[in-house]
């Protein structure tokens, strides 16, 4: 642990970076000047197409088939044809050993290396097959937050899972206008991915579960601290989200906390981004000391110097500007060298394995390598941004300065350099790296089409016809050289594009469904009514009109328009209904002989406005008005009169239910109860009126027994996990956001889940019952997406 800050040289530390950086350039150019990598190069090509074309099947060979590209085959299925097809192995193979080379540095001349990646592809493989026969729908299990808490659960490290899904949905929540969300958040896991990945590599085969633990807390909470510097400060400061005055001031506190390991005392900042920025320091400041605590001695100096020496790299890119013609290749080439290589090291300072020799120079000699890759598959963004890369710059320019060196074929100088001096002509690397850049020029193809990716390649090889030639030929005849962490990506960004269209669907359904149950549930007054009726309807008013979440009754909507495609207007009278006996239950849950709360969503309790008396017949007013409601759905003409009357009964049976619940809670304060019991408290004081939302039109649906009864199990779960959440906002909660005091339950001895097992145990059980009723609703036959929206709203909310 670091005892006491210290101060970095900033000039001395970037300048050796510059020396390393200047020397591996000055290589690389002299081999690109004098065209001397092309010869060994073309040899290359053709072994590798060889080997490759020999371990095609005929089958492949003759269709070229690519199962990843084929319209009507689902992406779930890909690994599980590979399979069929006897290539998953080799996939798998290939894939973990690119990894081991890019992410860990492994020397790849080690017979240990490749154990350690048939080793680890056999058990993803095991893994990954096992997931795809059992797969039901879209979502992969490694994508889902149930998946994750499930996998943490076998590993014993809960809390740690709760911790990290509880960051992410706050980074989610976060990012600001003009960042892509997408990108940033599949950053930062592919991040926490990578730590993890060096941590379970360094581990032994039989290590001590609890030891195992240990180490996985450590690496998922020091990967989140590490990754949370992409969107928080490498994207935000690349992203038009913040002024350029705001960019300077917090650069500058950055740097100040590098150069000396102290974090600056949160400064006012004015204007919009205010909240946010609070938001952000707060975040990186917990990550910045919960790093510099976890850091051996010996390895603190380092992670410091390399994060800024990569800062710095990544200030000098952003100050650069497409309008500028006078950038000279040093001042484009040496901070990519010097950035993508630092990027690396402070990874590796991270984590606490150890470092085999040759690893330093591996690490600085490939990170170019990986960032024109990078470069090159998203120059159309950086295009459209004005930012300066070497291929911007080159497109830019390249008809104006011969001199401008083209990044195309710098690339494969690198690679050429790679292969044959520091990897030592090792065949196995070869492949592996030819694999790797074929298969980006493939997916460039595809993303781009095939008349502007042929323009592009005429650009970029107009003066190397016989690369121009040999690339045109791989990339058409080969296909095998698919990796897994490229369909992750493309997994991970489909899901989350999918979820974003479904998930402005749904708020603008929900919006709309709100609007229509707040329109129809005020109570109306007749005319010639008498003083105390209208009183009735004027405190029954009063309470319908706090702005409640309408949860129970959109739960009703989503289950009766959107998943048995019940018209809104039928089903009215039974959305008025639930809101009317909810509320009706927050009126006598308020009393002063109950809870005793003066406040609820924001506004005075009906009790303090009036006295007990008006607010319990007020509640038996709108109790007798959900009758009334439930009795008129006869009037559409569209429901049997038997699934009316057993809508009713039912309807009845579940109001009989929260008064037992509520009877249990009141007779439970301060006793030390068991998760059973606790339970059981919940579904008869909240999970029952879910359960009655759900279930009812499903009733009106004639819904067969089977699905109702899987509804009603669901319903259990997730109305628990939805009282446990209430139970932690009271503990943990904002009073101004919640619209009633915090520590209620506390103030009235309340035995909840929270009081029993304390917070983290709460949690623990949320996530244990939000799991269960997505794993429950999966095993519905239609989709499911808008119910599964409100199921991690009910568990995400701050209200």
């Amino acid at each position: 642990m670091m005892s006491e800050p210290f101060l970095i040289d900033d000039v001395k530390s970037y300048r050796n970076a510059e020396q390393e950086a200047a020397q591996y350039f000055t290589t690389l150019h002299s081999l690109l000047e004098n065209n001397t990598y092309m010869e060994q190069l073309v040899v290359d090509f053709k072994q590798w197409e060889k080997d490759n074309r020999r371990q095609q099947s005929w089958y492949y060979r003759w269709f070229k088939l690519d199962y990843r590209n084929v319209p009507g085959v689902s992406s779930n299925h890909y690994l599980h044809t590979l399979e069929k097809q006897g290539k998953l192995d080799d996939y798998l193979e290939r894939s973990i050993a690119y990894l081991y080379m890019r992410d860990l540095g492994k020397n790849m001349d080690a017979a240990a290396t490749w154990t350690s990646v048939q080793r680890m592809a056999s058990r993803l493989k095991t893994r990954l097959i096992k997931q795809e026969k059992n797969q039901q729908h879209d979502e992969m299990e490694w994508l889902s937050t149930d998946g994750f808490f499930r996998w943490a659960q076998r590993h014993q490290i809960t809390e740690t899972a709760i911790w990290l899904m509880e960051r992410l949905h706050q980074v989610a929540v976060h990012i600001p206008e003009g960042m892509d969300a997408g990108h940033a958040q599949r950053k930062l896991i592919k991040i926490i991915i990578g730590v993890v990945m060096h941590a379970l590599e360094d581990m032994e085969e039989q290590i001590d579960p609890v030891v195992k633990a240990e180490r996985l807390d450590e690496a998922f909470r020091l990967g989140y601290c590490y990754g949370i510097t992409y969107p928080f400060i490498d994207d935000l400061l690349d992203a038009p989200s913040f002024s350029l005055e705001e960019k300077q001031l917090y650069s500058n506190m950055i740097r100040q906390t590098l150069l000396t390991g102290i974090v600056p005392q949160q400064q006012t900042w004015a204007g919009a981004h205010q909240t946010f920025i609070l938001y952000v320091q707060e975040e990186l400041q917990q990550a910045f000391l919960y790093i510099q605590q976890h850091l051996p001695p010996e390895k603190q100096q380092q992670f410091f110097e390399q994060a800024y020496v990569f800062f710095h790299a990544q200030e000098q890119d952003r100050a650069k500007s497409l309008s500028v013609q006078h950038y000279t290749n040093e001042a484009l080439y040496y901070p990519v060298i010097i950035k993508s290589s630092s990027s690396r090291l402070i990874a590796r300072a991270v984590v606490h394995s150890e470092e085999d020799e040759g690893f330093t120079a591996r690490t600085f000699y490939y990170g170019i390598y990986n960032q024109l890759a990078d470069d090159f598959a998203d120059f159309m963004d950086d295009h459209k941004q004005g930012s300066v890369t070497p291929y911007t710059y080159y497109l830019t320019y390249k008809d104006k300065r011969a001199d401008i060196i083209n990044p195309f074929e710098l690339y494969w100088t690198v690679i050429h350099y790679l292969t044959h001096v520091v990897y030592q002509q090792n065949e196995q690397v070869c492949t592996l790296i030819l694999n790797r850049a074929i298969n980006g020029l493939q997916r460039c193809r595809q993303r781009l089409g095939d008349s502007a990716y042929e323009q592009l390649m005429d650009t970029l090889t107009a003066n190397n016809t016989v690369l121009k030639y040999w690339l045109n030929r791989l990339v058409k005849r080969v296909t095998n050289v698919n990796f897994l962490d490229k369909w992750f990506r493309d997994q991970y960004m489909e899901q989350f594009h999918r979820m974003k269209r479904v998930e402005l669907a749904f708020r603008e359904k929900m919006e709309q469904a709100r609007a229509h149950i707040n329109d129809t549930l005020p109570v109306t007054k007749s005319h010639g009514t008498g003083e105390t009726q209208l009183l009735l309807a004027d405190a029954a008013n009063y309470s319908l009109e706090s702005g409640g979440k309408r949860l129970r009754p959109l739960l009703t909507w989503v289950v009766g328009v959107e998943y048995y495609q019940l018209q809104t207007t039928d089903i009215t009278p039974l959305l008025k209904s639930l809101e009317y006996m909810h509320t009706a239950s927050l009126v006598f849950d308020d009393l002063p002989t109950q809870d005793n709360a003066e406040q609820r969503r924001g506004k005075k309790t009906l009790h303090i406005l009036h006295n007990s008396a008006i607010a319990e017949l007020t509640g038996l007013f709108l109790v007798q008005k959900a009758i009334q409601a439930q009795t008129s759905l006869r009037k559409a003409n569209v429901f049997a009169a038997e699934d009316i009357v057993a809508l009713i009964e039912y309807s009845a049976q579940k109001a009989e239910d929260l008064c037992i619940g509520q009877v249990m809670d009141l007779q439970a304060k301060g006793k030390q109860l068991t998760s059973e019991q606790l339970d059981e408290i919940c579904y008869y004081k909240t999970g029952a009126a879910f359960e009655a939302a759900i279930v009812m039109p499903a009733i009106l649906a004639k819904a067969s027994e089977q699905e109702i009864a899987t509804w009603k199990q669901f319903a259990y779960h997730a109305g628990i996990a939805f009282q446990i959440k209430d139970d932690l906002l009271d503990r943990e909660g904002e009073a101004a956001v919640l619209g009633k005091p915090i520590g209620q339950d506390d103030h009235n001895n309340t035995s909840n889940y929270v009081s029993v097992f304390g917070v983290a145990g709460a949690k623990t059980a949320m996530w244990e019952h939000y799991s269960s009723a997505v794993e429950i609703l999966k095993t519905l036959q239609q989709p499911t997406d808008f119910m599964q929206l409100i199921l991690q709203y009910m568990i995400q909310r701050s209200k």
